[in-house]
């Protein structure tokens, strides 16, 4: 059984997911396995300690003590940006993914966020397609992230549930 739990970004859970993603971003990145100084750098280049308290939240999919999904939301104003959403390859197409969204779509109702966004890369099909099924739109770029080619958003109702 799955469970999604909201996890501090210092936790040991945390810490073993955002590893995992940024190690499968990263291969899809450089198309190889990313090195230990690569994924380093990554892992840097993405900060993710803010994701707790009044700036953010991080969800992690849990199986049998296990994390096999995250998502990340950083709270910009009335803004919600989406991050490091993620599944591991083993679990994928079980719906996790969804499960991890609607779970982070609450989370912004509860904060009362009426627009939930996100960057990616269209090499990201399986993520992007994801996306889409979940009402997610596409829209001009919001930020110069260089690594996206893709900006998805979302209108939730705030405060609704």
């Amino acid at each position: 059984m799955i469970t999604i739990e909201t996890v501090a970004p210092t936790a040991a859970l945390a810490a073993d997911i955002v590893r995992e993603y940024m190690a499968d971003v990263a291969a899809r990145w450089y198309q190889r396995t990313a090195t230990d100084d690569e994924l380093s750098q990554a892992l840097e280049d993405e900060p993710y300690g803010d994701l707790q308290g009044p700036t953010g939240v991080l969800l992690v999919a849990v199986e049998s003590g296990q994390p096999v999904g995250c998502a990340g939301v950083r709270f910009l104003g009335s803004v919600a940006e989406l991050t490091k959403v993620f599944t591991v390859p083993s679990h994928r197409g079980q719906g996790i993914g969804s499960q991890l969204l609607s779970a982070a779509e609450q989370v912004c109702q509860q904060r009362s966020m009426g627009t939930v966004r996100l960057d990616t890369r269209g090499a990201l099909a399986e993520a992007c397609a994801m996306y889409e099924r979940n009402g997610y739109e596409r829209v001009a770029p919001f930020n110069d992230e260089p690594y996206s080619d893709r900006w998805y958003s979302k209108t939730v109702s705030a405060g609704v549930l």
